[in-house]
C-alpha cells in the first residue's frame, strides 16, 4: 500500500509536468514582461511588477547587475539556449542562485530546489530580475515533501515484511509436521527453529510436549486394555471350568456361549486397540491356508461355507493361490472370522471368493440373506450398531464384528466395503495390498 501511494504521488507530479522545465518561465513570457515594462513609464512599473509576480515567479527591478557570487552560471547550458535566442542581447545572465549540492538528486525532480535567476536589460540603468520558485514544497534532496518520507516508509515496510515472512515461514513447516503427527505411530521430528522469535520457539516446544503426552496416553491405553483382557480371560477360564458342574445341559450350554461371546468381545477390543496404536505384528505369509483353516472350522460345526481361489493369473503374474501378504496373522484371522460368522448368522451361508486385481488381493464374502439396505451400510460399520434389534436378540453379538474388521483392514492399508451379492443377500468386499519383493 505504501509503494502504491508513492507511485500515485509520483505519477501526479509527472502527469502535471512539475519538473525543472515547468518551474522556469517560458522565454516568451519574460520577453513580454520586458517589452511591456519598456513601453510604460517608470512610475507604472510597480503596478506591472505586482501583476507579474506569482507563487512561482518573483519579479523585481534593480539598478545595476549584481556580482556573480554564490551562483552557478547556466549561460552555456543547452537547456537554456532558447532564452538566448528569444531575448537576444537584452538577456544579461542565467544563474543558479544556490550551487548544486554534491548529493545526487533524483532525475525526476533534479534542481527544483535551486531558484533560477534571469536578468534582462530594460535600459542602461535598469535591469529586470526574474527568479523562479519551486511550484511545490521540496526537501533538501529535491524531492516533494512527503515523497521522501514515503520512500523511507516503504523501505522500512519492506524490511518489516521480510522479517515477518522469516518468522512465519517456520510456522508453515511446523504446521506440516503437526499434520503428520500420529499418536499411534512413531514421533514426528518437529523443525528446529534456530534464531526464531521466543514465541515461535515456545510454540514448537509446546507441540513437542503435546506429542509426547499423546504417545504416552496411547501407550497407557493399550497397556490398560491388555491388562484387562488378560485378567478377564483368566476369570472367564475359571468360570468355564465351574460351569461343568451345572447339571442342566441347556443352561450349561447357554452359559458357555455367553462366556465365549465375552472372550470374543475382549479379543476384538484388544485387536482394535493394537491397530489403533500401530502395534500390530508384521510377518510374510500365504493367505490361502489362513482362509482354509477358518472355512474348515465352520464346516466342522455344520456351517455352509465355500472357498474359491481363482487360479487364473492376473496381469501382474500373481495367482491367488500363491498371493503373499505382510500383516498380523492374528488380526487377519479375526477379520475373516468376524465376516464369515456374520454371513452365517444373518445370511445362512458364506461363499468366499479370492482373486488378484493388480496390486491388490480381493476377497468377497457373499451370504444368502435379505441383504443390507444402501442407506444403512456405512453406519453398520460403526461400533455397537446392529441392523435389526429383533434379529440381534436372536443371534446375539455386540455389534462390533464389522467395525473391528474394517478397523483391522484399514490398519493393513486395505479397504472394506458392503455391496449386493449377485443373486441375493449381502456381499462384503475386502481389498488388501499384495506383497511385492
Amino acid at each position: 500500500m505504501l509503494a502504491l501511494w508513492i507511485a500515485l504521488i509520483s505519477f501526479y507530479y509527472l502527469a502535471n509536468d512539475l519538473s525543472r522545465t515547468t518551474s522556469n518561465p517560458p522565454p516568451e513570457q519574460i520577453a513580454a514582461i520586458a517589452t511591456l515594462l519598456k513601453s510604460e513609464p517608470e512610475d507604472r512599473w510597480p503596478l506591472l511588477i505586482d501583476a507579474a509576480n506569482s507563487p512561482v515567479l518573483n519579479v523585481r527591478i534593480i539598478g545595476t547587475d549584481l556580482p556573480p557570487e554564490k551562483t552557478a552560471d547556466l549561460w552555456d547550458n543547452a537547456e537554456y539556449r532558447i532564452y538566448r535566442e528569444v531575448l537576444g542581447e537584452d538577456l544579461l545572465s542565467i544563474r543558479l542562485l544556490t550551487p548544486e549540492r554534491r548529493i545526487r538528486r533524483p532525475l525526476f525532480f533534479k534542481g527544483v530546489v535551486n531558484p533560477i535567476q534571469f536578468r534582462v536589460r530594460l535600459s542602461p540603468e535598469r535591469v529586470l530580475v526574474m527568479e523562479t520558485r519551486t511550484p511545490f514544497i521540496v526537501t533538501w534532496f529535491g524531492l516533494p515533501v512527503g515523497l521522501g518520507a514515503g520512500l523511507i516508509g516503504t523501505l522500512f515496510g519492506l524490511v518489516a515484511m521480510i522479517a515477518l515472512h522469516r518468522e512465519i515461514r517456520p510456522l508453515t513447516r511446523l504446521a506440516a509436521a503437526v499434520d503428520r503427527i500420529d499418536p499411534t505411530g512413531t514421533p514426528v521430528p518437529l523443525p528446529k527453529l534456530k534464531g526464531a522469535a521466543p514465541e515461535t520457539r515456545a510454540l514448537v516446544n509446546a507441540f513437542e510436549r503435546l506429542q509426547t503426552r499423546l504417545h504416552a496416553i496411547v501407550r497407557a491405553r493399550l497397556a490398560l486394555i491388555g491388562g484387562i483382557q488378560h485378567d478377564v480371560r483368566t476369570f472367564a477360564t475359571r468360570l468355564r471350568l465351574r460351569l461343568e458342574h451345572i447339571p442342566d445341559e441347556v443352561v450349561r450350554e447357554k452359559a458357555v456361549a455367553d462366556i465365549n461371546d465375552m472372550i470374543e468381545l475382549l479379543d476384538n477390543a484388544m485387536l482394535a486397540g493394537r491397530a489403533g496404536v500401530g502395534a500390530l505384528d508384521e510377518e510374510l505369509f500365504d493367505i490361502v491356508p489362513l482362509l482354509e483353516a477358518e472355512v474348515a472350522d465352520r464346516r466342522a460345526t455344520g456351517g455352509r461355507v465355500t472357498l474359491a481361489a481363482l487360479s487364473a493369473e492376473a496381469a501382474s503374474g500373481t495367482a491367488a493361490e500363491t498371493a503373499l501378504l505382510i500383516g498380523d496373522r492374528l488380526a487377519l484371522r479375526r477379520i475373516f472370522a468376524n465376516l464369515i460368522d456374520n454371513a452365517l448368522k444373518y445370511g445362512g451361508a458364506a461363499h468366499l471368493r479370492l482373486m488378484v486385481e493388480g496390486e491388490w488381493l480381493r476377497l468377497t464374502i457373499d451370504d444368502e440373506g435379505p441383504g443390507i439396505p444402501i442407506d444403512q451400510r456405512e453406519i453398520l460399520m460403526e461400533p455397537f450398531v446392529r441392523l435389526e434389534t429383533s434379529r440381534a436378540r436372536k443371534t446375539g453379538g455386540a455389534g462390533l464384528g464389522l467395525a473391528v474388521a474394517r478397523n483391522l483392514v484399514e490398519a493393513h492399508g486395505g479397504t472394506l466395503a458392503i455391496d449386493d451379492a449377485p443373486v441375493r443377500g449381502a456381499r462384503i468386499i475386502v481389498r488388501l495390498p499384495l506383497f511385492r519383493s
